[in-house]
């Protein structure tokens, strides 16, 4: 096989991979997103999420615009230095002014159940 085909070769599947992986939708990272974070009522108890899994109020999970399903994101009440790590499970609506939406569990260790909403700061768990 001469150089130049494989190349082409190379150059082929790593376009294609690329394309594959831009489908998808995948957000890698948004370090720093800083904005407003409030938590779902819990008439939500057992309803479907996006992900396809019933919602539970106890367990460490949240909704968000454009991260994955199954990404760990570290979030941190900027008001009380509070963090916890959650895994995103839900899509939130476009117009939801909130940056991200979490758990009852996640809003009670980050001290902010009572007021319904906090200043988070939002990062993947990765870029820790």
């Amino acid at each position: 096989m001469k150089t130049y085909d494989r190349i082409g070769k190379t150059v082929l599947v790593i376009a294609v991979m690329l394309a594959l992986f831009l489908k998808s939708g995948i957000v890698f990272a948004q370090s720093g997103e800083e904005g407003l974070a409030n938590f779902y009522s819990d008439g939500m108890q057992g309803k479907k999420m996006a992900n396809g899994t019933p919602y539970d109020k106890t367990k460490l999970t949240a909704s968000h615009k454009k991260y994955a399903f199954g990404t760990k994101v570290k979030v941190t009440n900027v008001e009380n230095g509070k963090s916890v790590v959650v895994t995103v499970t839900d899509r939130m609506g476009q117009k939801n002014p909130a940056v991200i939406e979490l758990s009852r569990r996640a809003a009670d260790e980050l001290g902010f159940a009572k007021s319904g909403k906090a200043q988070v700061k939002v990062e993947t768990a990765s870029d820790k």
